[in-house]
């Protein structure tokens, strides 16, 4: 049995897009769908959705979590998807009481459904829905140093059998992505790519600069115009601060017409 979790970043795409075949979203359904094959099939999956945001970070603790479909203008069939993965409310408290011990505020939440940042990609890599899941929240501050430290409160899950999954996208500007007309590449999307690549994952960068920099991720080449507001970015951090070190890319390609990555600890 694999004694390991392992810490996935991923972009989701947009909406259900995924889900409905678009042919933008193609190289991304490819490599959530082979992605599983590569790894042991995990106890339970933790996920970090951009899509929900809390004073204090809260845990889904759910038995029968429903769910919620956050998105708008969608043909009707794309809110009738099911994802019947249980909770795990005993994972849940452990993460909480993680937090708390690092002096990070943190509630369980009892109500909330798993959002689209979770059964999107869930469907795609683990369509049986046969693992129990459960969603923690970013905090509303949107801190990235914070972020980086709620990864980093939970580093006693790392010897679990877990996967992890920031569920996000390295690319979100929506303006751009619904404006975006041809093929061709935006050299501000591939200069911050190029920026996320060597941080994350230049084995050489000490440390405390990858930390540094992913802290002060606003300072990268063209931060604010990739990430205009970080909600999409921040599930990296959390999974930085878990993983530790460089991760390892296992995902660039277009998506929607921007280049977006994927980065694996373990």
């Amino acid at each position: 049995m694999n004694n390991a979790a392992t810490i996935l970043y991923i972009p989701h795409g947009g909406g259900p897009l995924p889900l409905m075949n678009d042919p933008g979203h193609a190289a991304l359904n490819s490599f959530l769908r082979d992605y599983p094959a590569g790894i042991d099939k995990p106890d339970a999956i933790i996920v970090i959705s951009a899509h929900w945001e809390e004073a204090e970070i809260s845990i889904s603790a759910a038995q029968t979590p429903p769910l919620l479909f956050d998105y708008f203008g969608f043909p009707p069939e794309t809110y009738e998807y099911e994802y019947p993965a249980p909770g795990n409310p005993a994972l849940a408290e452990r993460v909480h009481e993680l937090l708390q011990r690092a002096g990070i505020a943190s509630r369980l939440d009892f109500e909330r459904g798993f959002d689209h940042g979770l059964f999107v990609p869930l469907l795609l890599m683990y369509p049986e829905g046969d693992i129990p899941c459960i969603q923690v929240s970013l905090s509303a501050s949107l801190d990235a140093g914070l972020h980086v430290a709620i990864g980093k409160a939970l580093a006693a899950l790392k010897s679990e059998n877990l996967l992890v999954l920031g569920s996000g996208f390295s690319f979100h500007n929506m303006q751009a992505l619904m404006s975006k007309r041809d093929d061709s590449v935006d050299p501000r999307n591939q200069a911050f790519e190029e920026w996320l690549r060597q941080t994350c994952s230049d084995a050489s960068l000490p440390e405390a600069e990858r930390e540094q920099r992913l802290a002060n991720w606003q300072d990268a080449p063209h931060a604010r115009y990739c990430h205009p507001r970080e909600e999409h970015l921040l599930p990296l951090q959390v999974c930085y601060g878990l993983g530790q070190g460089a991760a390892r890319m296992v995902f660039q390609q277009p998506v929607a017409g921007f280049i977006a990555s994927a980065y694996q600890w373990r």
